[in-house]
């Protein structure tokens, strides 16, 4: 697979917004985990999580979406069912302090000539079924230019804050089970390093999430 060519643009987790022009009608779809720092992944593989949107963006309702991540245990066989947990993510919106201040970050953006600030890449996460009860907050950090399912270089990185249950981490995702070539992998990792703080010490961490050669296919079990 050839590289991706673009910058490898990352930003650190933010309270209520992040300067990336996220298209979340192109972000939805599928994408495979293909590295990540979540230790629930070392002993799973063929772990993808499908995004799909249950109300537009653009029509002032709130943003949510449907949350499906399917994964095999390392022993499972690579044509057996997969694992299947399920939930909705919803926008995560600015406080009114922080609504303040994105709001003046529009205005001035405006009065430059500049694009104002993009939609918000941060959401929280509830469960469905007896996993209502569970919930986390998690954000897009970076992905490229046209994330869409069309582009098989498409290319992602997420942070997911500390719970009760599970630490802070990292996923890269790909769109496609061969993954990214791996140059452009230690790029995006490079990258989070580079961004200091709990992100660069948490991509210290990072190692491939194994993909078996039906590549995630068949069908799953679960909630």
């Amino acid at each position: 697979m050839a590289a991706p060519i673009e910058d490898v643009v990352l930003h650190q987790p933010d309270a209520h917004n992040s300067p990336i022009d996220l298209d979340l009608n192109k972000f939805m779809g599928t994408w495979h985990v293909v590295k990540s720092t979540l230790p629930l992944w070392k002993s799973r593989k063929d772990v993808t999580i499908t995004y799909a949107l249950k109300s537009s963006p653009s029509n002032g309702a709130t943003v949510q979406f449907d949350d499906t991540v399917e994964y095999r245990s390392k022993s499972d066989p690579a044509s057996s069912r997969r694992s299947r947990v399920t939930g909705v993510d919803t926008l995560v919106e600015p406080s009114e302090a922080n609504a303040s201040a994105a709001a003046a970050a529009d205005t001035t953006a405006s009065e430059s000539g500049a694009p104002s600030r993009p939609a918000q890449t941060r959401f929280k996460w509830r469960g469905k079924g007896w996993l209502a009860v569970a919930t986390s907050r998690w954000q897009v950090l970076g992905c490229s230019r046209d994330p869409s399912p069309e582009n098989p270089h498409a290319w992602a990185v997420t942070y997911f804050e500390k719970t009760l249950f599970t630490p802070a981490g990292l996923d890269v995702y790909a769109r496609t089970a061969e993954g990214l070539p791996e140059a452009f992998v230690q790029e995006i990792i490079a990258k989070a390093r580079a961004l200091g703080g709990d992100v660069a010490k948490l991509a210290e961490a990072f190692f491939e999430v194994e993909r078996s050669a039906a590549g995630g296919a068949g069908s799953a079990k679960g909630a």
